[in-house]
């Protein structure tokens, strides 16, 4: 087994002792963990406050850098958790997700909480990817 810490270039700084993603490789296969991505910039901004659709498009965003950081794409994602700090946000949060995800969908939690790690922050997804 090798792990590999996943730090992309221009992703917002860890706040604390934890890894943007986590690669590990078994053999032929590579899982990619995937700490909790919100919508701040990498000077620590919120990015969109307010704005449920805007912050989804900056979190797929960096998830994606992530992936790709990891040699994956969103094909090889297999589960999907998202909190969401109001579920009227939902449609606004399906409409960008969706669009990562045409073809195969992954297993997806949500669920609505009180409140993320940042103030201002609407939207928190954490994934799994297997290649």
């Amino acid at each position: 087994m090798k792990k590999d810490l996943i730090f992309p270039a221009g992703h917002p700084p860890p706040r604390g002792s934890y890894s943007p993603g986590i690669r590990i490789r078994l053999g032929d296969s590579t899982l990619l963990f995937m700490t909790g991505q919100l919508a701040v910039d990498p000077a620590g901004n919120v990015v969109a406050p307010g704005d449920a659709a805007g912050q989804a498009e900056y979190v797929f965003g960096l998830v994606g850098s992530i992936l790709s950081a990891a040699g994956m794409d969103f094909g090889d994602v297999v589960k999907v958790d998202t909190f969401l700090a109001d579920r009227a946000d939902f449609d606004k949060f399906s409409a960008v997700r969706n669009r990562h995800f045409p073809v195969s969908p992954p297993v997806s939690t949500l669920i609505e909480v009180k409140g993320l790690a940042r103030a201002g922050c609407l939207i928190e997804v954490e994934v799994v990817a297997v290649k």
